[in-house]
């Protein structure tokens, strides 16, 4: 048997009977030595571009120099001489395998140029406990053109995009070393020995741009805003436009900045334009919150208070208890509705991409039980069933339904025209996201909440409704890199030029925004299709930290 094939049935054969049997203890393994590649090159990380099978490779395979561009695979792989947990209980002898496997993993540290850029406790979740008790030798990718799924993808995500890796490999040629340890965390992070490591000379390779890319874009004229008078720095803009052309910004559409409520900035990016209708994924959810104020105000829906048992008969759904009936609209707007759902944990029963192939996501998300732990209204996760209920509730209730509703009482007085709703099972407008408009009309939207609800001097949202929605209503979780949940609104800061930005957003996947800051005249819009890619959201916070916010508030 080769042995990729025998480690993957070795894997499998974990698996089965651990992986279903989480709490079953395991026995601490050293793990083996898999052959005389592996034997002479024990601590080592080696290098490679395509993922070479371990039977096929050879040291002449172990790449010393690589051309790092566009669109290229960039793997490594380790040879340890023990496994992961022989090292953690080198560091923590009286812990049992199980518990070093969920306070501990691999520390890894990047260098470029000899010089300590990023180094990274990866998460104790990365990897399941069969697996850090039993492997020795194994394959990373760190970049892939197939997608491949990866924590090493979303590492080097991190390194390059958010911890200055990006910066420190720049154009030309540099040394970048990894370094591997192992790392547990109980009273106190205590971090082993070095047990891996590995360097590789790169030339990096930026795509050539020309004038064209980098020049500021025009505004055209019958955008429908007044075009701002105000300055900023060209110089920031100029190198934004250069870095979304070379790609190291990837799949951005569009950038619309409006200050004083006037157009400062429009441009457009790969193949979008003004008439573009932008796939925003979840930003959609904040319409939701918009509807609900908006129908509470004329008096369809008395308040945020209701709960589930104002609207459904929870008995008639599966898992019936007291406690879901006494949900609020609330915690479903606040995220905080102690719903046994998470879209950020794959396991979890009440998981989006459950709902998606069933007949109704409205009775998916009733039928689910209650968590045995959360307390409702103070622990937030990520619940789309949520929005997709709260939507459902506003279509019950308002004359016409909910998609007709929107139209003449939110997008007709902000001159919206062409948009594009998805649509539930029930043919219900989805609040779950992918509500489709332009970069301009969701700038509309934005600068409303800027405008404390008011558009054309008529008060389209209650004031006390946006303020609530923008608010800091719950705190977010250290995972989501913190901040605070409003109604469907991301509250969340930006440092810039040594200065504290706070900002309300509708966000969603791929790295979609819409920024409406609390002490600055600016509305940012952004769009983008970096769908399911580590790098979405965190690209887009670098650009407004290094270029867009730089560029506005010194002028």
């Amino acid at each position: 048997m080769k042995l990729s094939t025998l480690l993957i049935a070795l894997g499998l054969i974990l698996c089965l009977t651990s992986c279903n049997t989480a709490e079953e203890e395991l026995v601490l393994q050293e793990g083996e030595i898999h052959g005389d590649l592996h034997q002479a090159n024990i601590g080592k990380i080696t290098f490679m571009g395509d993922p070479i099978p371990i039977d096929e490779y050879t040291e002449k395979d172990f790449l010393t120099a690589f051309d790092l561009s566009d669109n290229v695979d960039l793997n490594i792989r380790v040879f340890l001489g023990k496994t992961l947990t022989y090292y953690l209980h080198e560091l923590a002898p009286d812990l049992p395998v199980n518990e070093l496997c969920k306070k501990g993993n691999y520390q890894f540290s990047f260098y470029v140029d000899n010089r300590l850029v990023y180094t990274e406790n990866l998460n104790s979740g990365a990897g399941s406990c069969w697996y850090k008790n039993s492997m020795t030798l194994f394959r990373v990718p760190l970049l892939s053109t197939s997608e491949e799924d990866s924590w090493g993808r979303f590492m080097w995500m991190r390194f390059m995009k958010k911890e200055g890796g990006e910066e420190a490999l720049s154009e030309g040629s540099h040394i970048l070393k990894i370094e591997m340890r192992p790392y547990i965390e109980t009273s106190e992070l205590k971090v082993g020995n070095l047990i891996a490591e590995g360097q590789i000379s790169l030339n990096i390779i930026k795509t050539k741009v020309d004038e064209s890319q980098i020049s500021i874009q025009p505004i055209s004229a019958d955008s429908g805003w007044n075009l701002s008078k105000d300055s900023y720095d060209t110089a920031k803009i100029r190198a934004l436009n250069k870095r979304i052309a070379q790609n190291s910004f990837k799949n951005i559409t569009s950038i619309v900045l409006i200050k004083n409520g006037e157009l400062l900035l429009e441009e457009y990016f790969n193949g979008a334009n003004r008439a573009t209708l932008h796939d925003t994924r979840s930003v959609g959810k904040s319409f939701a919150s918009t509807m609900m104020g908006i129908a509470i105000k004329e008096g369809h829906i008395k308040d945020e208070m209701l709960t589930l048992k104002d609207f459904y008969d929870l008995k008639k759904y599966d898992n019936y208890s007291a406690n879901k009936e006494k949900v609020t609209i609330k915690h479903l707007l606040t995220m905080s509705s102690g719903f046994e759902g998470n879209d950020m944990d794959m396991e979890s029963p009440g998981n989006e991409e459950k709902m998606y192939p069933t007949s109704d996501w409205v009775k998916f998300a009733l039928d689910l039980p209650m968590h045995e732990q959360k307390i409702m209204g103070e622990e937030w996760a990520y619940f789309t069933a949520g929005a997709v209920i709260l939507g459902d509730i506003i279509h019950q209730k308002v004359p016409g339904g909910l998609e007709k509703y929107t139209h003449e009482k939110l997008f007709e007085p902000l001159g919206i025209q062409n948009y594009q709703w998805q649509y539930t099972p029930q043919e219900v407008a989805n609040t779950a996201g992918g509500l489709q408009m332009n970069s301009l009309d969701y700038a509309k939207y934005g600068q409303l909440y800027k405008n404390g609800g008011v558009w054309k001097d008529q008060q389209i949202i209650p004031q006390n409704w946006v303020d609530a929605s923008l608010s800091q209503q719950i705190a977010l979780p250290e995972d989501t890199g913190g901040g605070y949940y409003g109604y469907l609104f991301w509250n969340k800061t930006y440092e810039a030029g040594g200065k504290t930005y706070e900002f309300s957003a509708a966000s969603g996947n791929g790295g979609n925004k819409i920024f409406v800051f609390k002490d600055l005249p600016l509305v940012v819009v952004i769009t983008a299709t970096a769908y399911g890619q580590p790098y979405g959201h965190v690209q887009v916070d670098k650009m407004m930290k290094d270029n867009i916010l730089p560029a506005v508030i010194n002028n």
